[in-house]
């Protein structure tokens, strides 16, 4: 197992899609995993899961990232519980679909918190305890969508993930001495229950026309690229942004 005895926090983890996924995934190769998500059950079910088919220690918590004090909070039970934090998987985010024409304040404000804001605090939150250790792996979700643009209602959200790789490639440069990598993943799109409520069917199809591999990623294409970056075989990557969407983003 390339994870035994490290500790992660996964954000957004209770969820059916890649957070969730990451989390066993994490758990599967050792790693004792922090299940975050803004819910007030799913975490400690899907914690007791992982627990329960892995054999890992997993620790359920209820965290909106939108909310320093929750963060705090988060790694405060994290480290009462593991004496320490390895890796963080900054995955929690969210879209609301608006023309940039008649888009409210408060919808750009929301999206822009809860993907890019919430990034910076997580990360903030755990650096003290990384430094500390002498080892960090940050791996923050993006997406490709800010490489080809969209006509969609997400110009927000484009510009969120966007400002994610910006804040990776400028943190790795921060902390690199100290023995911590910071790397992001630029999913395509990934099917899972999130994105079915608010994409209709045709936006899928269209979708999968553009992609040479000819199909909408799965979770576990996002954890196969999680586990590279925060295992020794990715330890000499930094500040990059993987693409991990089919191809999608050679059109």
């Amino acid at each position: 197992m390339r994870l035994e005895g490290r500790v992660a926090i996964v954000t957004g983890a209770a969820g059916a899609g890649i957070g969730q996924g990451v989390s066993w995934a994490l758990a599967r190769e050792g790693a004792n995993v922090v299940v975050s998500d803004a819910h007030p059950k799913r975490p400690f079910q899907v914690a007791e899961d992982i627990k329960s088919e892995t054999g890992r220690e997993a620790l359920g918590i209820v965290c909106d990232v939108t909310k320093n004090e929750e963060i705090t909070n988060m790694v405060k039970e994290t480290l009462d519980k593991f004496g320490r934090i390895d890796i963080l998987v900054n995955n929690a985010g969210g879209n609301k679909l608006q023309q940039v024409v008649d888009m409210d304040e408060e919808v750009w404000d929301f999206v822009i918190n809860v993907n890019l804001k919430s990034t910076f605090l997580c990360c903030k939150a755990v650096l003290p305890t990384m430094i500390k250790q002498k080892y960090g792996r940050i791996v923050n979700l993006s997406s490709s969508i800010f490489l080809v643009g969209s006509k969609d209602g997400e110009a927000h959200y484009t510009a969120a993930k966007a400002g994610i790789v910006g804040f990776t490639r400028a943190l790795c440069r921060e902390v690199g001495e100290h023995n911590i990598t910071v790397n992001a993943i630029a999913p395509g799109l990934i099917m899972n229950e999130f994105l079915l409520r608010i994409y209709p069917k045709e936006y899928f199809d269209d979708f999968e026309k553009n992609v040479p591999l000819g199909r909408s990623g799965k979770p576990s294409d996002i954890a196969g690229a999680v586990l590279f970056l925060v295992t020794d075989e990715g330890s000499y990557m930094t500040g990059q942004t993987l693409s991990v969407s089919g191809g999608w983003t050679t059109y």
